[in-house]
């Protein structure tokens, strides 16, 4: 029976929480969640667990947070007692030691936010939807040395939404991966799933993503850049300048003006910016540096924002 399997359960973010919880409700038998030491955070920078040790300490499952793990005697020793058949790995946000990837006779397995070999990286989900993608899913794999190159097991589809932000559409991918997983699990005990190689030349990269990803490039076309101010919520989001001062954008909408590259339109309490190829945006809510969320009403008739105007100036 698959209930007999001994897993070990590697991850760390809200993404991995779900798989997590469908696998002791399937009555997985966990011996151990190891996941990331805890991190200072808010203005006092007190150490805050992360949210799968805060679910392993609901579950009354036993926890272990090393600093690292490649060269980690204790660590080591620790799992190879406990003799996993399988090792469960979900955002756990290490590279995986080449010991690990030897310990369990049914290896890795791994559950990735993109149809593999599609968005191989850090932030799948987000350059999803940053690129323009309507279909996306999740996949089941079993990891080896490289960068989620290794041989996947099962694949779901799900649709990305026209309103869909990372935000938004993580949670769902979350809830279908633990099913998934599961279903992994009962399907390698089987026979009944199989690995399989990655074809590698259809592969896209999703990477870490850094400060500038959010910069707004006017030159793009507006549905360019709505794509990316929805991939990029919540960090790093979308930003420009306005007379010399960073500007937030936190929602825009598409809009059928034609209007140069970053200039701005002023229609009653709307405003708009153009974008590439004379399309462009309308502004709903920004926010200025130092200041709190606006709506694009009280941004036009607080700062006087004229037509003509640019942004990024």
């Amino acid at each position: 029976m698959t209930q007999s399997l001994n897993l070990i359960f590697c991850g760390t973010p809200q993404f991995a929480v779900p798989t997590l919880e469908k696998l002791v409700e399937s009555a997985f038998r966990i011996h151990l969640v190891v996941t990331q030491p805890d991190r200072p955070k808010g203005r006092g920078l007190e150490l805050v667990p992360a949210p799968v040790k805060q679910s392993a300490q609901k579950l009354n499952l036993p926890i272990t947070q090393p600093e690292k793990i490649r060269n980690n005697d204790q660590f080591r020793a620790q799992l190879a007692a406990l003799k996993p058949d399988a090792i469960i790995v979900v955002g756990y946000g290490r590279l995986i030691a080449q010991w690990m990837l030897d310990l369990p006779p049914l290896g890795n397995i791994n559950l990735h936010a993109s149809l593999l070999p599609k968005y191989r990286g850090a932030a799948p989900i987000q350059w999803a939807i940053a690129n323009g993608e309507t279909i996306t899913g999740v996949t089941t794999m079993r990891l080896d040395a490289g960068l989620d190159t290794g041989n996947t097991l099962l694949q779901r589809e799900s649709p990305i939404r026209p309103d869909d932000t990372s935000e938004t559409l993580s949670p769902r991918l979350a809830a279908i991966g633990a099913d998934l997983v599961v279903e992994t699990l009962h399907g390698l005990q089987q026979g009944s799933v199989h690995p399989r190689p990655q074809d590698s030349t259809h592969a896209t990269l999703a990477p870490i993503l850094k400060k500038e990803d959010g910069l707004m490039d006017f030159s793009r076309p507006a549905a360019d850049i709505l794509n990316r101010l929805r991939g990029f919520q919540p960090w790093p989001g979308a930003y420009t300048t306005f007379r010399r001062r960073n500007l937030h954008v936190w929602k825009a909408m598409p809009a059928e003006q034609s209007l140069p590259a970053a200039v701005l339109h002023v229609d009653g309490e709307r405003v708009f910016a153009g974008c590439g190829h004379e399309t462009a945006i309308e502004l709903v809510e920004v926010q200025l540096a130092g200041k709190k969320r606006m709506s694009a009403s009280d941004f036009v008739n607080g700062y006087r924002v004229k037509p003509g105007e640019k942004l990024g100036a």
